[in-house]
């Protein structure tokens, strides 16, 4: 009896492996890009694919997704790749401006990089977080930590002509945050 319950756990275990398989989602690669072996741009590149390739999303973390190619399996940022089968239509121009301004989906709807690749699920799902953002502004630091910081790196000021300055902080030297303008 204990044999038989192990043989039906694996069997289900095995065809539970193959039907997830088979659930892989597809892409397009949208450009040429390298495969990494780690989640992280200096890992260690393990293959290569190039534009308009097909290519099967096995998993996702973060902004990088695990890919199969033609020449290898790896992890690839999630901008390098479309979601979904390539439909060939369209010209090369027009693809390359919708993916540079972010429109490369077929709704038009530009996004973040922060949100990008998330399912309409996942966002739906979504909460607040009270712990969670105050964890993140507990990394905050005051503009004179800032500057401190800049000058022991030999940071430099750059300015950028399209950017308005930030107004500039009256009275208490060490506010956490700054209001542009």
């Amino acid at each position: 009896m204990k044999r038989n319950i192990e043989r039906l756990l694996i069997a289900t275990a095995l065809m539970l492996q193959m039907g997830l398989s088979y659930a892989a989602e597809t892409g397009s690669a949208l450009k040429n890009d390298t495969l990494r072996f780690e989640p992280y741009a200096d890992a260690k590149a393990v293959g290569n694919f190039t534009r308009g390739e097909s290519l099967q999303i096995l998993k996702k973390k973060g902004a990088w997704l695990q890919v199969k190619a033609k020449k290898g399996t790896g992890w690839v940022r999630l901008l390098s790749v479309k979601r979904g089968v390539a439909t060939g239509s369209g010209n090369t121009v027009s693809g390359a401006l919708a993916v540079a301004s972010g429109r490369a989906g077929t709704g038009q709807v530009v996004s973040t990089t922060g949100i990008r690749g998330l399912s309409e699920a996942e966002l739906k799902a979504a909460k607040f977080n009270e712990t969670e953002i105050k964890a993140m502004e507990s990394y905050s630091v005051s503009v004179a930590q800032g500057q401190k910081f800049a000058s022991a790196g030999s940071l430099k000021t750059v300015a950028f002509s399209n950017l308005k300055a930030p107004v500039q902080p009256t009275g208490n030297q060490n506010e956490s945050r700054k209001t542009i303008q």
